[in-house]
């Protein structure tokens, strides 16, 4: 029972925010109409987001497949969802006791600190319990220890992570009714500072003058299908016709580089209108929680929550991380680190992420440099992370994003530091 509540319930996102908007709406004694209504958009909503991200991220599969038989490389592919996966068949039960009391533990930090934050990114909040499982065990830590500092790392950093972003975040969706909950905060934030660094003056990516023959391109479903179209024909014309073939089931290597383009567009297009969505009912629903349970408290969303304020940031985010960790490969040996072979998914959307983060502070240098840096980081923080993961490091993935990096690295060294 209890691994169905934590697995199957708060470990599914749709129905994690489904839930906080239910009893947003039950607690402001909604009518019965605007709780089901409000509560099935919501889970509808992230349905929707999830099922865009879903279809990117088969087409970065299959664009990285062609990438590494292309190019002959062997390495470490940072996968969080596979990690986090490989990480609950050894280390279940402490994975789902660290998620739940840190689900607490976030509740009442917003409650008596001025942090009023609600993380409601489910699958993050299950990634990261299950890393600090295996970095915990793997020091020897067990039982109630393992649990309690677990928990209370995790709720920590679920109002933390908001709270260093909302000053930038409040610019890029200009309210303050909405904070972005997503371990790669630690990336977003060293772009946000990088673009104020570097782009005093920019303007702002979101302002790119067009020529009228080229206005096609201020339709971002437009610009990325194309983007993505010059990078699939590329890749499929060097990975060869047999090979491109035999993962395309048959079909002329060609048209399957221009059909996955487009559908990879087309995730992005999905995403924006889940997102859209989800905002448009989980704000209003989320004042219930917020009056009664932590007053004044903001709910915490997944990354492409983002999005929608900076479509052209988005592809420029992800084009720019993902040529720092093509540059990253190579330098990652030179310092005595394993190969960590650029992942699509953590590079587009933290880099995407990251990218609208540069542009709020330093506009377009602030956008191309900014994601570049992340990409960076998120490149060498899995290498050094890696041996830190006892067994599972022997396994050919790593967590990708930034904060499950930098946590995991000072929390293993830590503990051995006590051992």
């Amino acid at each position: 029972m209890l691994q169905f509540i934590i697995k199957d319930v708060l470990g599914t996102p749709a129905i994690l925010v489904g839930l906080f908007s239910l009893f947003g709406l039950l607690l402001q004694k909604k009518p019965v109409s605007d709780v089901i209504s409000g509560t099935l958009k919501t889970i509808m909503g992230f349905v929707i987001l999830i099922a865009g991200a879903n279809l990117i991220a088969a087409t970065l599969t299959i664009f990285s497949q062609l990438f590494e038989h292309s190019f002959n490389i062997q390495g470490v592919v940072p996968n969080t969802d596979a990690m986090a996966a490989l990480a609950q068949k050894s280390y279940g039960t402490e994975t789902a006791m660290i998620m739940v009391f840190g689900m607490l533990v976030n509740i009442v930090l917003a409650r008596i600190t001025p942090l009023k934050y609600i993380f409601l990114t489910g699958h993050h909040t299950l990634y990261m319990s299950a890393m600090l499982a295996v970095i915990l065990s793997v020091g020897g830590v067990h039982g109630f220890w393992l649990v309690l500092i677990g928990s209370l790392i995790l709720g920590t950093m679920m109002v933390v992570c908001p709270a260093i972003l909302q000053p930038f975040t409040r610019k890029i969706t200009n309210s303050d009714d909405l904070a972005l909950g997503h371990f790669g905060s630690t990336g977003y934030l060293l772009s946000a500072l990088v673009g104020k660094v570097v782009g005093k003056g920019s303007p702002s990516i979101e302002e790119l003058k067009v020529p009228k023959t080229l206005n096609f391109l201020r339709d971002s479903s437009v610009a990325i299908s194309l983007t993505m179209m010059i990078l699939f024909i590329a890749l499929v014309l060097v990975a060869g016709k047999e090979f491109t073939e035999s993962v395309s089931g048959g079909q002329n290597y060609i048209v399957f580089a221009i059909i996955q383009s487009i559908t990879f567009a087309a995730g992005v297009y999905i995403i924006l209108a889940g997102v859209r969505m989800v905002i448009a009912e989980i704000v209003p629903a989320f004042k219930g929680i917020a009056d009664k349970l932590v007053p004044n408290a903001k709910p915490a969303l997944d990354c492409p929550t983002v999005f929608p304020f900076a479509p052209n940031a988005v592809i420029i985010g992800f084009l720019s991380s993902f040529s720092a960790g093509l540059i990253s490969m190579f330098l990652c040996p030179l310092f005595g680190l394993s190969v960590i072979v650029p992942g699509l998914v953590p590079h587009f959307f933290c880099g995407a992420t990251a990218g609208v983060y540069g542009n709020i502070t330093g506009g377009r240098r602030g956008a191309i440099i900014g994601a570049f840096v992340q990409g960076l980081l998120i490149s060498f923080l899995p290498a050094i992370l890696l041996p830190l993961m006892g067994d599972l490091g022997f396994a050919s993935t790593t967590f990708g994003d930034a904060d499950f990096g930098i946590v995991g690295i000072v929390l293993g060294h830590i503990i051995s530091f006590f051992h």
